[in-house]
């Protein structure tokens, strides 16, 4: 299993940090589009290193249009002589609409097809093909040699797509290269509904499960001491109640026999009452969701848990320390 950590959105801290992770061993780097841009961290990542993937984890594809991303992608993957990963996600309805004012509809048939305008625009810049996409949601017809890059040595970038419901999971294994696993998921959502919908997916694109990658990004509480632990158990129950409030979300509390908690989430969630959601979720609540343990366990309880489901898995916790980090590595590949 290949593993991959975050990297800082502090510009400044980038380049030296992103050379320690690729000498270190790890696989990749990921940002996260919250409170920054996910690009340019990677942008000077690529210009640190010479072997990690470089992946956006995800960029928010709605606030964008297929063109702009895939201007971006292109010299982002360049700069990475090849090593680059658009990860995308559709973010929810609220988001896009409230605050990046763009469109929202029928989200799942909207990015299959924002995907197939990326592979247009891409063939019109890497094999000379004439750019005629005409969607329902897109159209790109106009492309001059003059807004045509140059440097298409490395060809276009892996593309992998984040899902939690079963039509979005289809849609990644149609037209992506990857799925980003939602961190809000449960090991009985992922083989009762996640697999199932790539199957499907998998027939339609006429591809097989060796073709293509998954990645999980498991919610972990841990901690230098029990103190730390139930900080960080706290921590993620907030979070686990975020996501749950989503009523799109109930099919995974339901894999559990929660379904009850999403409506009550959701009310709190209405009135802002955000430390209130998170005590609705027990201890033996959060061990179908998240990893708790001491960093010397993690590894194991990440490979017994997801070991032969996933290709790659992205390891995030405030409370690991550097070398905790290489010791998680360590056992994992000693472990695959």
């Amino acid at each position: 299993m290949k593993v991959d950590v975050p990297i800082p959105h502090d510009l400044k801290k980038v380049g030296q940090l992103a050379r320690r992770i690729e000498k270190g061993g790890f696989a990749g780097l990921f940002a996260a589009e919250t409170n920054h841009d996910p690009f340019l961290p990677l942008a000077t990542a690529a210009q640190s290193t010479s072997r990690v993937d470089l992946i956006t984890s995800i960029a928010v594809a709605f606030a964008r249009t297929p063109m702009n991303l895939a201007y971006i992608a292109h010299d982002l993957n360049y700069a990475a002589s090849g090593r680059f990963i658009l990860g995308l996600g559709s973010q929810i309805q609220p988001h896009i609409t409230k605050r990046f004012s763009m469109p929202w509809s029928r989200p799942a048939a909207r990015m299959r097809e924002f995907i197939q305008a990326l592979r247009a625009i891409w063939c019109a810049w890497y094999e000379q093909k004439r750019l005629e996409f005409r969607g329902e949601f897109y159209r790109h017809s106009l492309m001059t040699p003059f807004f045509t890059p140059e440097n298409v040595e490395y060809g276009a970038p892996r593309v992998f797509l984040a899902a939690v419901g079963p039509l979005m999971t289809q849609v990644a294994a149609e037209v992506a290269d990857g799925l980003i696993v939602h961190p809000f998921t449960t090991l009985e959502y992922l083989r009762t509904v996640t697999f199932p919908a790539l199957e499907r997916g998998f027939e339609i694109s006429g591809r097989s499960r060796d073709q293509f990658e998954i990645s999980l990004q498991p919610l972990i509480a841990t901690g230098q001491s029990d103190r730390e632990i139930d900080s960080e158990k706290l921590a993620v129950k907030q979070q686990l109640a975020f996501y749950a409030s989503t009523p799109a979300y109930k099919q995974v509390l339901e894999s559990v026999g929660l379904g009850n908690l999403q409506e009550q989430l959701n009310t709190l969630s209405k009135q802002g009452k955000w430390v209130e959601m998170g005590e609705l979720f027990s201890d033996e609540y959060l061990k179908h969701f998240a990893v708790v343990d001491e960093p010397k366990h993690v590894a194991n309880q990440l490979h017994t848990k997801f070991g032969d489901l996933a290709d790659r898995t992205s390891i995030y916790s405030k409370k690991l320390t550097p070398q905790d980090y290489y010791a998680i590595l360590k056992k994992l590949t000693k472990l695959a």
